[in-house]
């Protein structure tokens, strides 16, 4: 078996996937059929926790969390460095520092905050938006079929 592409998911792409009606529910399900590994990170996950109950409620970010910390597919990420290359959102920088300590294939994100990523050659991070990723996911189990 091939080694599982690693991807760092935004917070808002992570909402995007969890709702069984919405288009992006794929994205959620692939992670819990080990279509790929979540590379998250202490702060990552108090992010996706607070914004997850912000626009739901405080069950539904503790379930989220528990799934997460309990799958096979997620990688715990201890960033040691702090790169600081989101100038605009520093916020965002927590996402960056994961996937470069946890040597991630890209970042999935629809935030603009990221596209100063390509003029970066080091370290050199890839940026899909949410619907990028979900297309690859989709080919990808065509082609397996």
């Amino acid at each position: 078996m091939s080694e599982k592409r690693k991807i760092v998911l935004d917070t808002n792409c992570l909402i995007a996937s969890l709702s069984r009606r919405g288009q992006y529910y794929p994205v959620w399900k692939g992670l819990q059929a080990g279509e790929y590994i979540l590379c998250v990170s202490t702060d990552i996950l108090e992010e996706y926790a607070e914004i997850i109950t912000q626009k739901t409620s405080v069950e539904v970010a503790s379930n989220v969390i528990h799934l997460l910390l309990e799958s096979q597919y997620v990688e715990l990420v201890n960033p040691y460095f702090s790169l600081h290359l989101i100038e605009e959102d520093h916020d965002d920088d927590k996402f960056v520092d994961c996937a470069f300590a946890a040597n991630a294939t890209f970042i999935v994100s629809d935030d603009k905050h990221y596209d100063v990523l390509q003029d970066i050659d080091f370290p050199k991070l890839l940026v899909l938006k949410l619907k990028e990723f979900l297309d690859l996911l989709q080919s990808e189990d065509n082609h397996n079929v």
